[in-house]
């Protein structure tokens, strides 16, 4: 399968280091070779049909590298010969751009999509689906929500049966952190913040964590994606958790509660919410947690890291070896 790997920040450059770790692995357990036969970034690509070093793509910068090229992605992605795309750039939630149109141009060339690009599906996720649908491709998005938690998958493969009540819980590592801080240690909020931002779990433009928008978005992708609903960011009622103080958090624990932000499908709405100290979605630290309410299985709680380049590759990969054998078959 030859792949065109589109963004070489940390969960570019992460899939190809776990895909160069894997690919013994892949070809022995699933029959599957995969070829990125092109990198690209803002400023050009690196091309090349017969495949792509992926160590030296990681060792040596873009444009020092022999099979760079000025061209731009849109350009590349018209003429090659890839068979899944992978966008992995940054999400502009006002625009889904640069992202909604590598992925449209990628499915009109009739590639399937891997993503891990939150803002084009918060914003034209049924947009997306009908046009990869007429193309007869596919777009998979598991990493999206919940980094490594196999969540998408586990109802596209396991849960078929069942009626999802609701989907909600923790679905932000980094205001986890705080809060488990602010509560662990009695701590104000800029200070927990701070420590975050030392230790890189925060990112610089952390108002996207604290304010609940990287919440909203996995709302919306998960409604759209489980729940059927046909919904856009602007619909979901988002407050942030600023305010919630030291003091807001001893006295709810002085009621067996912790506040934890949370993310709610069936009611379209992200917000600090009470969690008794017994609950599943007490967890500590960056994990997420989130709960599936059916009519079949029951409740469903699953843990596990919310973030980070290599768990979210785990997530990443999955998809692309399902499509990989669904074109083998």
């Amino acid at each position: 399968m030859k792949l065109a790997v589109i963004g070489l920040g940390n969960i570019g450059r992460g899939f190809m280091s776990v895909l160069r770790e894997k690919q013994g692995f892949l070809a022995k357990k699933y029959n599957l070779g995969f070829s990125v036969v092109a990198v690209c970034e803002k400023d050009g690509c690196i091309v090349s049909d017969k495949g792509i070093d992926l160590k030296s793509v990681l060792k040596v910068p873009m444009k020092k590298h022999p099979s760079w090229t000025g061209r731009k992605t849109l350009d590349v992605l018209s003429s090659s010969a890839a068979d899944i795309a992978l966008e992995f750039t940054p999400g502009n939630m006002k625009t889904g751009e640069p992202g909604f149109s590598h992925i449209m141009k990628a499915l009109g060339c009739g590639m399937d999509v891997v993503t891990s690009n939150k803002a084009p599906l918060a914003l034209a996720f049924r947009e997306i689906m009908d046009y990869a649908k007429r193309k007869d491709s596919e777009v998979r998005y598991e990493a999206t929500v919940g980094g490594a938690i196999p969540l998408i998958n586990l109802y596209r493969s396991t849960l078929q049966a069942n009626e999802i009540r609701n989907i909600y819980g923790i679905l932000n590592g980094t205001t986890n952190f705080i809060l488990s801080k602010m509560s662990e240690e009695s701590v104000s909020f800029d200070t927990a913040l701070r420590e975050a931002l030392e230790l890189g779990i925060a990112e610089s433009n952390y108002r996207y964590d604290v304010d609940g928008v990287d919440t909203a978005v996995k709302v919306v992708i998960l409604a759209n994606a489980i729940m059927g609903k046909d919904i856009s960011f602007s619909d979901v009622a988002v407050t942030g958790m600023r305010e919630v103080t030291a003091e807001t958090i001893e006295l709810a624990k002085k009621h067996g509660s912790e506040i934890k932000l949370v993310g709610d499908v069936s009611q379209l709405e992200v917000s600090p919410r009470l969690i008794p100290q017994w609950h599943p979605l007490n967890i500590s630290g960056v994990l997420n947690a989130v709960m599936l309410e059916t009519d079949v299985a029951g409740d469903i709680t699953l843990t596990g890291v919310g973030a980070g380049p290599r768990e979210t590759v785990s997530s990443i990969l999955s998809d692309v070896i399902e499509l990989g054998l669904k074109r083998q078959a």
